[in-house]
């Protein structure tokens, strides 16, 4: 394939992106996609234990949040996130949304 010119660097030579380039770059946005299904597939199973929790308090009259929990939880991810070179207060953003998600869930099933 031949060299596709995107125009000059800084140093003013040509920024050319060659095939091995681009193959490289299609092997990273695969890895990417499969990450993203894990992801996913592995939050679908998440909210499958999650819904059986929610169907578990509902049937004891206990209530959609667990505030205390939610705390530990969030405490444990910051301390997983920091140890996989991931910020913190991203990983905390996400499980705030997962765990809102899971509350909204919860209620849900406790009116039903």
């Amino acid at each position: 394939m031949a060299k596709i010119n995107n125009g000059t660097t800084g140093t003013g030579t040509t920024d050319d992106v060659t095939e091995s380039v681009r193959a490289e770059l299609g092997e990273l946005r695969d890895s990417i996609d499969n990450i993203d299904a894990a992801v996913v597939h592995m939050l679908a199973e998440r909210f499958k234990c999650t819904q059986r929790v929610g169907r578990l308090k509902a049937d004891h009259d206990l209530p959609p949040a667990d505030p205390a929990r939610e705390a530990r939880q969030i405490a444990r991810l910051r301390e997983l996130a920091e140890s996989a070179k991931l910020d913190p207060a991203f990983a905390e953003k996400l499980l705030n949304f997962v765990i809102a998600e899971v509350i909204r869930h919860h209620e849900t099933i406790a009116r039903s």
